[in-house]
């Protein structure tokens, strides 16, 4: 077999895989949008016939050849994304050949079924309901980590290496240790100079139409045009980037706080952004989309609090504001917009909370996913525990399981290892800023509503290479530096002392 000839093949082999997931894609999403919730039985049965064929697709004798043969010959290939694209599919391959097909099919349809049980148990407050599905998904779970690493010392580090190359639990614990010992006496702190933020003029309705056009005006802003991407609305926000000309990202509204909604939007638009900004070499290659899950949740995270909650930012936003509800926010001033927008205050739902308590919800979250993996948490006893944790760490009390441990939608996904990422991505976040202040004018360009310099400085460090370099790689690239906790923990600290005139 020729080089030449075999890379070729790998390529076809990429677009044929592309298309499965395509199609997989659009099913999930419309099962998270617009179908009827009784829809996951038929759809169930698609989505495992489909994996299947994905499976047979990737996993043969044939496609092992291929890929053995490039990776020996791996020195020859002059392209550097040709030489990464086969070392990514090279190891895609030996993780999904390590799961057998029919299990692979069984979990395939498991998600499918949890995601929609899921649903209606978090509307009900019904967790018992979701239990055995969780319970079997946190089974195949362990498996997998199993498969993928035989003899693993830790489970969960494996699954963790699924999201975010090189990421353990000892990591982890260091991390969140570091935040937890700044945040904790600070939201304390802040606790007692409460009455200095004002939010009373945030205690009203603001009309769902209304947010609607004011979703409509900040992907404008941050340039997300309709021709490649759309707006929906779900239950649990979240963006699904097909290829770099189509994007799909989704809100929920709620009357009594339109922030919740346009921040969703931002949040997701970073995500889109990031989707869209790739090199056109990546495209249907196993190199298109980002680097890791962190390195994704940065630029979302990035836009909806570093730009999005930025006292400049809101300044800019505010004729908008008052424009659209007049009633509530006419009188009230671009500094009082940007304080109540940043209110920090321990509360019950993570996608809700402000920047500095945050990091708290994702610290809770990977302690409890962690014990299911390795430490012996069972999923009965799941419930109980979330609510401990919430009132030993924000020291409020659960009401309910629907705004306990039923309000995200991961786990049903199977998303296991992946709820870190959002605090490493905010990390992450915060030392880009410092380093991209080298070069743009930050405040002042985001004062003037112009992204442009924001956007093009994120895509020449980090966004047009897809997949191609490695996360250490890109903090690097974009940082001048290695990652480092200390320009979040300072990021946060400034920002808030700022806000409370601690």
């Amino acid at each position: 077999m020729e080089l030449k000839k075999a890379l070729e093949e790998m390529r076809l082999l990429e677009k044929r895989r592309y298309a499965y997931n395509h199609a997989i894609g659009l099913l999930s999403v419309d099962a998270m949008t617009v179908a009827p919730s009784k829809s996951y039985i038929g759809r169930g049965e698609t989505m495992g016939i489909l994996s299947g064929e994905a499976y047979d697709l990737f996993v043969n004798e044939d496609v092992g050849e291929l890929l053995g043969y490039i990776s020996e010959h791996s020195e020859e290939i002059t392209d550097r994304s040709l030489r990464r694209e086969a070392e990514v599919l090279k190891e895609e391959y030996d993780k999904i050949k390590a799961f057998p097909r029919d299990e692979y099919v069984e979990y395939s349809k498991l998600l499918n079924d949890a995601d929609a049980i899921w649903h209606s148990a978090k509307a009900d407050n019904d967790f018992a309901s979701f239990e055995p599905y969780l319970t079997r998904i946190m089974e195949f779970q362990r498996k997998m980590a199993e498969w993928y690493e035989p003899g693993t010392s830790s489970r969960y580090d494996t699954l963790l290496n699924e999201y975010e190359k090189g990421m353990t639990g000892s990591k982890l614990d260091e991390f969140f240790k570091k935040l937890s010992d700044f945040i904790t006496p600070l939201v304390k702190e802040i606790d007692s100079v409460q009455d200095r933020v004002d939010v009373s003029f945030m205690q009203t309705t603001f009309p769902t139409e209304k947010q609607r056009i004011l979703s409509e005006r900040v992907m404008a802003l941050m340039g997300l045009t309709p021709d490649v991407c759309v707006l929906g609305e779900t239950e649990h926000p979240f963006t699904e980037g097909f290829n770099k000309y189509d994007v799909r990202i989704t809100t929920k509204y709620r009357e009594k706080d339109f922030l919740d909604s346009m921040y969703s939007v931002i949040h997701e638009g970073g995500h889109a952004i990031y989707e869209l900004s790739y090199d056109d070499e990546h495209l249907y290659t196993v190199l298109a989309g980002g680097a890791s899950t962190a390195l994704h949740e940065s630029q979302s995270r990035f836009f909806e609090n570093i730009v999005g909650r930025s006292e400049a930012f809101i300044s800019y936003m505010a004729p908008t504001f008052r424009e659209l509800f007049p009633e509530a926010l006419g009188n009230v001033s671009d500094r009082a917009l940007y304080k109540a927008a940043n209110r920090s205050t321990p509360s019950l739902i993570r996608t809700e909370a402000d920047e500095l308590t945050y990091p708290l919800h994702v610290m809770i979250r990977y302690i409890l996913e962690r014990a299911l993996i390795d430490g012996g948490l069972k999923v009965k006893d799941l419930p109980g525990e979330w609510n401990g944790m919430y009132k030993k760490y924000l020291g409020i009390d659960v009401p309910d399981d629907t705004r306990g441990v039923l309000q995200d939608s991961h786990w049903s996904g199977g998303l296991v290892g992946y709820f870190p990422s959002y605090a490493l991505g905010s990390a992450y976040g915060a030392q880009m800023l410092q380093a991209m202040k080298k070069d743009v004018d930050f405040e002042g360009t985001v004062g003037r509503g112009d992204l442009a310099p924001v956007k093009t400085w994120l895509r020449e460090k980090i966004h047009r290479y897809g997949g191609l370099l490695k996360p250490e790689e890109l903090i690097q690239n974009s940082c001048g530096a290695p990652f480092d906790a200390s320009y979040y923990v300072s990021y946060l600290e400034k920002k808030y002392r700022d806000i409370y005139e601690l």
